[in-house]
């Protein structure tokens, strides 16, 4: 990707959100497995901004760790007095004093603002100093209205403080702002909180503008784009809207979901076409699968790559670091973690691959652990090409198996293996001829015994 270097994109992620009825921070609360933050931060990244600020505030330390996991690069500022929206904005100026060009703004917890409607932004910052987001509502309700003439915005009047006549507007305002960077913070600094909140509003800019002579239009996204979560039940429609909404996307991608509506995608989520997702398969994330796999039903994979061509489950889970080639085989009830397979690799039921190498074309028998945590550290196990693990195979890490070696059925492989060779780790078969009856009897008087007794 390249970046626009003039372009600065402020993300306002600094309210507690007390009708969450939550301590976490509203802009961590998470859709498609992602904080809304990062919602808002994959929508402004798609139109390459130089740098980026996220105004934190409520839990500070917890939203700045969330922004730096998306992006290490991001800038950190805390809003230490919530004071409005302009304010929060003012917090970002002295990260951005030596920056010229355009800034964007965004909330970290309003997820759907979508990379077009940012661009249509951009396009008309090119004739406008200000370019404000808006949305016709059916039921306006308490947004901010716009005051406009053709694509001229006058001004924007808040809810609280607009007159009978304005409440009747049904354009209204979505928070989202594209503007000139210095004239930003100038007009910023500009603002008063005379107004009913006592708060200073990003939204009086506009006024202060068109009164020293600028510049202001708007651009209109559909209301859906706008919306923002403030509630428990705001936040599980918008988990429906964005499966939805990811769902309808891969089948036009070419991706066959046998049961769509089962199906639910993280934010990050990419599959080639011709995959096949069976029903129930719940993606954590950073999962990627190339064309031509197949994950069969009530899989559930996070943090893997999944290469052209494999097959996963049912019943399989695929955690972070799981890397599959090409071809690779994962049946059911099989578990893969921080672990590398080879093209063809087979792993049919009941195992747990941790901290492994896989060879090429090696079968992995049913029932087999890579015993791979001592309590205390994590070891890694080696296994080389076309080798055949027998069913029930504990393999205690660290421990290496060469190149077309084998191991016999219930072993506990402790040694390395040498190539070509067969290991047998486990205790001598003996035989008993009668014992089994007169142990029979022998618990069966006992019973007996004690139930009389």
């Amino acid at each position: 990707m390249s970046y626009t270097a003039d372009l600065s994109l402020i993300v306002l992620a600094a309210g507690q959100g007390t009708r969450m009825n939550s301590d976490v921070p509203k802009v961590l609360h998470k859709v498609g497995a992602a904080p809304l933050l990062h919602h808002a931060l994959w929508a402004g990244r798609s139109i390459e901004p130089g740098k980026i600020v996220v105004v934190t505030g409520y839990g500070a330390a917890q939203v700045g760790k969330a922004a730096l996991a998306f992006d290490p690069d991001i800038l950190l500022v805390e809003q230490t007095e919530r004071k409005g929206t302009a304010h929060a904005v003012a917090c970002a100026a002295d990260l951005l004093v030596d920056e010229k060009g355009q800034a964007l703004v965004l909330y970290g917890d309003t997820p759907f603002v979508s990379g077009d409607t940012l661009l249509a932004m951009r396009t008309a910052a090119k004739e406008f100093d200000i370019v404000v987001l808006g949305f016709e509502a059916p039921d306006p309700g308490r947004y901010g209205r716009l005051i406009v003439d053709g694509n001229q915005l006058q001004e924007i009047v808040e809810y609280k403080d607009a007159s009978p006549a304005q409440r009747e507007i049904s354009l209204c305002n979505s928070g989202v702002i594209y503007a000139n960077k210095v004239l930003l913070f100038d007009l910023i600094a500009q603002v008063g909180c005379d107004n009913e909140a006592g708060e200073y509003y990003l939204t009086d800019i506009v006024a202060l503008a068109n009164k020293a002579g600028k510049s202001a239009s708007y651009v209109i996204c559909d209301a859906f784009e706008t919306q923002g979560i403030n509630t428990r039940s705001e936040l599980s429609m918008a988990e429906a809207a964005f499966q939805s909404r990811a769902r309808a996307e891969a089948l036009e991608n070419g991706v066959t979901l046998t049961a769509p509506e089962t199906v639910y995608f993280a934010l990050d989520t990419v599959i080639g076409r011709d995959t096949v997702i069976g029903p129930n398969v719940i993606f954590g994330p950073n999962v990627t699968i190339e064309s031509e796999a197949e994950v069969k039903g009530f899989c559930h994979l996070e943090g893997c790559h999944i290469s052209r061509g494999a097959q996963v489950g049912p019943f399989a889970r695929l955690r972070p670091g799981a890397e599959l080639a090409e071809d690779v085989h994962i049946g059911n009830f099989v578990e893969v973690k921080n672990a590398i397979l080879d093209q063809g690799v087979k792993v049919g039921h009941l195992t747990y691959l941790g901290d492994a190498h896989i060879g090429e074309f090696t079968n992995i028998g049913a029932g087999t652990i890579t015993c791979n945590y001592d309590g205390v550290n994590k070891h890694k196990t080696t296994i080389g090409a076309r080798v055949f693990i027998g069913s029930n195979t504990m393999l205690v890490a660290p421990v290496r198996v060469g190149n077309d070696a084998m191991t016999g059925s219930g072993s506990v492989i402790t040694k390395d293996v040498e190539d070509a060779a067969l290991a047998l780790g486990r205790a001598v078969q003996v035989n008993k001829p009668g014992l089994a009856v007169r142990l029979m009897q022998l618990y069966q008087a006992a019973k007996a015994a004690r139930l009389k007794g």
